[in-house]
C-alpha cells in the first residue's frame, strides 16, 4: 500500500493506492507555514488511522512550507513513529506541481492557488526558485493575496460603495470581523483566499477587474519574469489559476510568455507519478 497526500492550508487530499485500487479521503489542511505542528501531526495521525494501514510501502506528503531539511525530517520522524513504512518522502508544493504537470520532463511550473510560487524543474529536482514569502510577504497572484488587497481597500473605504454593500450581504464586512479573520483565525491564508471566488464572479466590474489583473501582473513581474520563459510554456497548477486560466493566459501573452497545461489539483498527476515508480 502507498499513500499520496497533497495538502494545502484548507484541505489535504489523501489517495490510498492498494493493489491497483485507489481510495480517496479529504481531511483538514496540512501546512507548516500557517498551521501549528500539533494540528499538522494530529491530521497526519488521523489520516493514517482512517486509511487502515498497518504497514506501508510508501508515504508521500506534499505541502507548502517545507523550507528546511529539519522540517521535512521532523514530519518524517513523526510519520515513521506511527507505523512501519518502507519509504517516506516529504516535499514542498513546488515538487508536487512539477511532478504533476511535467513528470520527469524539464520546464517551468507555476502554482496559483491560495498561495503562489514558481520554479525551474530539471526533471528530478527543483532548480532556481524565487522565494514565495507566504501570504504576508508574497504569494502574489494567489487567492490570499487577492483577498488581502481587497480587504485592505475595503477597510479604508476605497471599494466602490455598491460593491462594498454587495460584499456585506455575503460576508462579515465589519472592521472587527475582518481583523479577527486576518489576525486571530486558525488559518488566515485560507480566510483571505475565501473571497477570491466571490470577486471572480464580479470580474466585469472595473474595480474588480483591475484588482484581479493587478494581482496576476504582480505575480508575472515579480516571479515569472525572473525565469527564462522563452524555451518552453509555463505549466500552471492550482485551483485559482485553473478557474482564471483565460485571464492569466491573456495577461501572460502581453509579456511574451506562453502558458501550457493548467491543472486544478496536482494529486491526480502525483498518483500517476508514484504508481509508475517501483
Amino acid at each position: 500500500m502507498k499513500i499520496v497526500v497533497e495538502a494545502g492550508a484548507t484541505k489535504s487530499d489523501w489517495r490510498i493506492l492498494d493493489g491497483g485500487s485507489e481510495r480517496r479521503m479529504l481531511l483538514p489542511g496540512v501546512n507548516v507555514s500557517t498551521i501549528s505542528q500539533e494540528e499538522n501531526f494530529r491530521t497526519l495521525a488521523s489520516g493514517l488511522m482512517q486509511a487502515g494501514a498497518t504497514r506501508l510501502q510508501g508515504f508521500y506528503l506534499y505541502t507548502a512550507g517545507i523550507v528546511t531539511p529539519e522540517i521535512s525530517q521532523a514530519i518524517t520522524a513523526h510519520v515513521r513513529s506511527l507505523l512501519p513504512i518502507d519509504e517516506v518522502e516529504v516535499h514542498d508544493d513546488l515538487v508536487a506541481a512539477a511532478r504533476s504537470v511535467l513528470g520527469l520532463k524539464p520546464g517551468i511550473v507555476a502554482i496559483l492557488g491560495t498561495g503562489s510560487n514558481a520554479c525551474n524543474w530539471d526533471g528530478e529536482r527543483v532548480g532556481f526558485k524565487a522565494r514565495s514569502g507566504g501570504y504576508i510577504l508574497g504569494d502574489e497572484g494567489g487567492g490570499a493575496a487577492l483577498g488581502k488587497r481587497f480587504l485592505a481597500d475595503l477597510i479604508k473605504g476605497l471599494v466602490p460603495d455598491a460593491l462594498a454593500a454587495d460584499f456585506g450581504k455575503s460576508f462579515d464586512a465589519s472592521y472587527e470581523g475582518i481583523v479577527k479573520g486576518v489576525y486571530r483565525s486558525a488559518a488566515p491564508a485560507a480566510y483571505l483566499g475565501s473571497f477570491a471566488p466571490w470577486l471572480l464572479e464580479r470580474y466585469q466590474d472595473p474595480y474588480v477587474k483591475s484588482l484581479i489583473d493587478g494581482n496576476f501582473r504582480s505575480f508575472i513581474e515579480r516571479l515569472l519574469l525572473r525565469y527564462d520563459t522563452s524555451s518552453s510554456p509555463v505549466g500552471v497548477v492550482g485551483g485559482w489559476g485553473f478557474v482564471c486560466q483565460d485571464i492569466f493566459r491573456s495577461l501572460c501573452s502581453g509579456y511574451g510568455i506562453s502558458t501550457g497545461e493548467f491543472v486544478r489539483e496536482p494529486v491526480s498527476g502525483l498518483v500517476k507519478f508514484h504508481s509508475l515508480q517501483q
